[in-house]
């Protein structure tokens, strides 16, 4: 059995590494693959592009880099990528906690920020200067003072809903707005969220069915 594999795909060609096999013998067949294509007539003019498939096993960083090394090589090969149909455990941890909604309950203060991932329920208190950053939604219950940046990094879908009065900034993905004083109102039923028009806009949460019906769906309307 071959432990380096090439199929042709609709988009270029798909490097099957087999599970079974170990290290030393992927990197033989590899190469003796890789001599073998170099001749080829069909590639020998052209950039061939692979999308590295390691079945069920996840690489190391140094298993990683001896296949990248050996590729490299080879000038007319390159790889586009390297994926397993499995998942690392920091990984599978990181995709529950974006499923949660996470309870804050903190003062941030000038200067300092927090990053989470997923929806954050806030409570506590952020200061002028101080930062709290999510990939997720927010949903304010606090005193804000400072910046709220949800969707981060680029995610326009999400929102911020709470009383965003006092806030010196308000974020969703790359969108913000400098809150000027009195610009909104004093309740905590604003919803800040990015418009058909990818410009951050503000609303009230009996809007939210318009706004966001997804979320509104999720949290069984209002």
């Amino acid at each position: 059995m071959q432990a380096a594999v090439l199929r042709g795909t609709q988009n270029g060609y798909d490097l099957v590494l087999k599970q079974s096999a170990s290290l030393d013998q992927i990197l033989v067949d590899l190469k003796a693959l890789l001599e073998n294509l170099k001749v080829d007539p069909q590639v020998m003019d052209t950039t061939v592009s692979l999308d590295v498939l390691t079945e069920d096993r996840i690489l190391t960083a140094d298993e990683k880099t001896k296949i990248e090394q050996l590729v490299a090589g080879y000038p007319r090969f390159e790889i586009h990528k390297i994926a397993a149909n499995v998942i690392t455990l920091a990984d599978a941890i990181q995709l529950r906690e974006r499923e949660n909604v996470h309870l804050l309950s903190k003062i941030i203060r000038n200067g300092q920020e927090v990053v989470m991932q997923g929806d954050v329920l806030f409570l506590g208190t952020i200061h002028e200067g101080g930062k709290l950053r999510t990939s997720g939604n927010i949903f304010s219950m606090g005193n804000v003072a400072g910046i709220l940046q949800a969707g981060y990094p680029d995610d326009e879908s999400k929102l911020i809903m709470g009383n965003l009065q006092t806030a010196q900034q308000v974020r969703i993905a790359e969108q913000f707005d400098i809150v000027e004083p009195e610009q909104l109102t004093d309740s905590r039923q604003t919803i800040a969220y990015v418009n058909d028009l990818h410009v951050l806009s503000y609303g009230k949460l009996e809007q939210l069915k318009k706004i966001n019906p997804k979320l509104y769906n999720q949290i069984g309307g209002i």
